[in-house]
């Protein structure tokens, strides 16, 4: 792509309810129309973000940032010039065009979306002629964001010398599926690591044992009760009968060492099991200790994020609201080389 002009994504709500905006008007548009004229506001960042702060005083703090990067980006970092794309949900195209104005504020046009930039449509085709990571770059969960990684592929649309990728030839599938993977767990992990501390999080491995099948209780929960373990669980309802587990949970991203390993393996009786959960990892040492103790298992992050995906369908409205998750199918490229 040529360095003096760059290339921008942007998205017209959730619902595409700016696309007729968008196509009929000759533009691509921004909300926040609470915000008022952002030409009026200090033209640094500083500026746009004390301005979102002050009309969303509820927003969360590290949102303020994200959301006043994007309305200075379309107001200062766009030039004329520079190429935009545009996926519609109301016809599953791309559109691809190319901004010819400058930043405008008109909220006669479209109220909820007063901020805008004239654009020239250069081309239209559909979502089945880019590549699967061409897309995935385009889905951004942000309304405007710059287009990098596959910029060369959009040019090439425009130019006519785009070819529609055949699935089979795809490689970028399976780079957009491990993307996809790898942002759920990193979101899962993050959720639970900033929302659920201490006595929370060990309420959580709780909940998330009932809905593999186990009773249990919480021995801190009981005056004079042993420190070294959060939860006991077991099968039978009085908890008599084998094999009774004894967890231990931290709710650090830090390493857990074999010293609070074997303090916990420590705790058990020989006909007893010991389950150690982090969000986290352990040392190499913690690992070794483990790796000849049939009755010790060690969970870290990315472990336990795959056991709440297996049992996240029996868990109940508050930890479901914790982790809003719904199941969706994604390409599976190892089965599709079979």
């Amino acid at each position: 792509m040529a360095n003096e002009h760059q290339m921008w994504g942007i998205h017209g709500g959730r619902t595409g309810d700016a696309d007729t905006l968008f196509l009929q008007g000759g533009c691509v548009a921004l909300g926040w129309h609470t915000v008022g004229d952002l030409s009026k506001l200090p033209a640094n960042r500083e500026g746009f973000k004390s301005r979102v702060a002050e009309v969303f005083p509820t927003m969360k703090q590290g949102a303020v940032p994200v959301s006043a990067g994007q309305l200075y980006r379309f107001v200062y970092e766009a030039k004329i010039g520079d190429i935009v794309v545009y996926p519609s949900k109301s016809d599953r195209h791309i559109h691809i065009g190319r901004i010819e104005g400058d930043y405008e504020y008109s909220p006669k046009e479209e109220i909820t979306y007063p901020n805008h930039r004239k654009v020239k449509w250069l081309k239209n085709l559909p979502r089945t002629y880019f590549s699967q990571g061409a897309l995935h770059e385009i889905g951004s969960a942000m309304s405007f964001f710059a287009v990098k990684t596959y910029s060369d592929e959009f040019l090439a649309a425009i130019e006519g010398k785009g070819v529609s990728v055949p699935v089979a030839q795809d490689e970028t599938v399976a780079l957009v599926v491990s993307d996809i993977e790898d942002q759920t767990n990193d979101y899962v992990l993050k959720k639970l690591a900033q929302e659920l501390k201490g006595g929370s999080f060990e309420d959580f491995v709780a909940h998330l044992l009932q809905a593999m099948g186990y009773k249990t209780q919480q021995p801190k929960r009981c005056k004079g009760a042993d420190g070294g373990v959060d939860i006991i669980a077991h099968k039978d309802e009085l908890g008599f009968e084998p094999p009774i587990i004894k967890v231990q949970v931290k709710s650090t991203e830090a390493k857990s060492g074999d010293q609070e390993v074997t303090a916990l393996y420590g705790k058990c009786n020989p006909d007893e099991k010991a389950l150690f959960i982090t969000l986290g990892e352990f040392t190499n040492q913690a690992e070794n200790f483990a790796r000849n103790k049939p009755n010790l298992r060690l969970i870290r992050g990315d472990e336990l994020v795959g056991l709440i995906f297996l049992h996240y369908e029996k868990f109940d409205s508050r930890y479901k609201g914790l982790l809003p998750l719904k199941r969706v199918y994604i390409p599976d490229p190892e089965e599709a080389e079979e």
